[in-house]
Formats: C-alpha cells, structure tokens, sequence
C-alpha cells in the first residue's frame, strides 16, 4: 500500500523539456553541432548527464571540459527556464493525493527551493530535496538519503519520475517507481526498464 509518493522534479511535476534543450545546444554552439530537437535529446539523454554529452560529441569529455559545460548549461537553463511551467495536471494530481507526498530533484537545491515555492505549491510536500554540491550524476544515493531524512518505510512509497534514472533509484532504495513520458526519456527506454509508464501524472496516481 503506498502511503508517501516521492515526485521528481524536473520533466515530471516542472515541464522544462524546451528549457534544458535549449540550454543543451547553447552549450554545444561552439561545437559547431547541428541543434537537437527535444526527440534527438531524449535520444542521447542519460545518467550521469556527461556519458549523454559524449553521445553527443562521439567521444569522451577532456579534463575540466564537463566542468565548463555544466556551468554554461546552467547559466541558460536558468534564463530560459522562467519561460516554463507546470506540468498540464501538476497541480491536480498534487491536490488530489490524500497520502504525505515530498521532492526529489537532482537540480541545486538553492535554485530549486525557490523555484518550487515560485509556483505555490511547497505546501504539499513534507520535504524537498535538491542536491548540493556537483551535478550531474545519479540519483540513487540521493534518493537514499532523501527517504531516511523522512523515515518513511521504502516498501510503502511510490516514486513518479520521467526517466530511467528514477525508476532505477527507486528500485535500488526498495521503493516502486513508475515512469511519465512528459520529459527527458524516450517511452522505448521507460518501458524497457520494465517499470509501468504513463503519459499522464494524474494516470500515475493510478498506481498508488
């Protein structure tokens, strides 16, 4: 039975596919690579970000090169990210939980505290966790930390994330996950984790 859901951030409850797309190929300018669209994206899309970077390159990063991108990611991703939103059924699918429900997000957490609490919804979660420190990389020790912060028993959460990533930290904090197809991974691979995948956040609470 699950009685706390953990929501992702970024592609699930905020929808800022155009924003980190946008940020991706302002970096890679200087590359002189051909722009990517959000299809080509999730294609090459994976964790941690710079293994997706050497996709993109065809080969791998140099020394401080990860470094220099990630900050110039940021530095765009910021800008363009005021233009984005919710997710069409965040806030829906937020009222209607009846159970305890928090965050975790791989984004800073200096920049996703106020970012959340932007749109007005901070006042449903019991906890909201960003990383601090370095980007980029997975997330399963992150989601270990953020569920025995709270204390709630693995086995009785559901995680709702958009891509492999979520649903291979829930596993790996013995938690269940399932998948929405709104933002950085593309269904082929959601549904190749084995995990449910939904297109919809409100037909994920379906699963809780």
């Amino acid at each position: 039975m699950t009685k706390h859901i953990i929501w992702d951030w970024n592609g699930t409850l905020f929808h800022d596919i155009d924003a980190v797309v946008g940020a991706t190929n302002e970096i890679f300018k200087a590359y002189e690579l051909p722009e990517l669209t959000a299809d080509q994206f999730r294609a090459a899309y994976t964790r941690p970000i710079w293994v997706a970077y050497e996709r993109l390159l065809g080969r791998p990063l140099t020394e401080g090169e990860w470094e220099r991108l990630d900050v110039g990611f940021h530095e765009h991703y910021y800008r363009l990210a005021d233009a984005c939103g919710l997710a069409e059924d965040a806030e829906l699918a937020l009222t209607t939980w009846t159970g305890s429900q928090s965050l975790c997000s791989m984004a800073p957490h200096a920049h996703l505290v106020p970012k959340v609490d932007s749109f007005g919804i901070t006042r449903h979660f019991t906890r909201v966790d960003g990383l601090v420190g370095s980007t980029g990389g997975e997330k399963a020790m992150h989601m270990i930390a953020h569920i025995e912060a709270m204390g709630v028993d693995a086995k009785e959460i559901l995680v709702i994330g958009d891509s492999v990533d979520d649903g291979l930290a829930a596993r790996h904090a013995g938690a269940r996950a399932v998948l929405y197809t709104g933002g950085m991974s593309t269904r082929a691979e959601l549904e190749a984790t084995g995990l449910p995948v939904v297109d919809t956040l409100a037909a994920a609470l379906g699963y809780a």
